[in-house]
């Protein structure tokens, strides 16, 4: 993402100084941005939104990993230790993925295996 903003910055840079052929193959190999994205910068530019930061999105917020959530896994968890992420899925109507980044990231288990 970093990468990202630097070539934007960049691209600004390229527009500021009324310049059009911006060299981003250059710098940035195969990860550069693509010829419709300078447009569409340059075009934002113009308009006059100086910003590199992108537009906010409407996309739908998580509902799975919200604090309620993961204070009922919390609590599953607490009250049997021996749960799986299965029984976690069944008892709290979280996705198995949702619960399992829950229990990852979020709240720092790690799953520990017997011998």
């Amino acid at each position: 993402m970093a990468e990202k903003v630097e070539q934007r910055a960049a691209v600004k840079f390229c527009f500021l100084l009324g310049k059009t052929d911006v060299m981003l193959e250059t710098a940035y190999k195969q990860t550069a941005l693509g010829k419709t994205q300078v447009y569409e910068w340059f075009s934002r530019f113009r308009n006059g939104e100086l910003s590199l930061a992108n537009q906010p999105r409407s996309g739908r917020p998580s509902t799975s990993r919200t604090d309620e959530n993961i204070a009922i896994i919390c609590e599953l968890i607490l009250e049997d230790r021996r749960r799986t992420i299965d029984d976690l899925v069944d008892l709290s109507g979280v996705s198995w993925s949702s619960c399992q980044q829950n229990l990852s990231e979020k709240l720092q288990m790690k799953r520990v295996a017997a011998n």
